[in-house]
């Protein structure tokens, strides 16, 4: 709880990643294989990065999280996320859900250009980080039924 408390305060004062930290990808399929970081994610970062309310996944998912209140019902559950989707396309859905769903209101999380309803404090720039998008597919790939 403090810990995610912790990042939660972080993502709020850094306000997300600037526009430099983007880094090239390459799209595989459904995809994208490699680590935008170049190294695996921390999953112990990702699970407090999934229940930081301030800009992720926790407003709209739920998920195996008990010690957690008030989680969203507007997406699906990401209990059993890691059998339903690898890396690679956690990764894909995380950096840009709308190439899966044009519609969808999910964030594009690691793009700053063509976005609609962005807040003001994420124009141009993206809402995490190459290294947050790593630790948070770290640990959705934890978890499995």
């Amino acid at each position: 709880m403090i810990v995610a408390a912790l990042v939660a305060a972080n993502l709020t004062l850094a306000g997300g990643a600037t526009a430099e930290d983007l880094v090239p990808y390459k799209i595989v399929g459904d995809g994208i294989p490699a680590s935008l970081t170049g190294s695996p994610g921390d999953a112990a970062r990702g699970r407090a990065l999934v229940q930081a309310r301030t800009t992720t996944c926790i407003l709209c998912h739920s998920g195996p999280f008990p010690e957690t209140r008030f989680q969203g019902d507007l997406a699906p559950d990401l209990a059993g996320a890691g059998n339903r989707w690898t890396a690679s396309q956690l990764r894909l859905r995380l950096v840009d859900a709308s190439r899966f769903n044009p519609q969808t209101i999910m964030p594009s999380y690691y793009r700053k250009d063509d976005l609609v309803r962005a807040g003001r404090s994420f124009t141009g720039k993206p809402i995490l980080s190459a290294a947050e998008i790593e630790d948070i597919v770290a640990f959705l790939a934890t978890l499995r039924d």
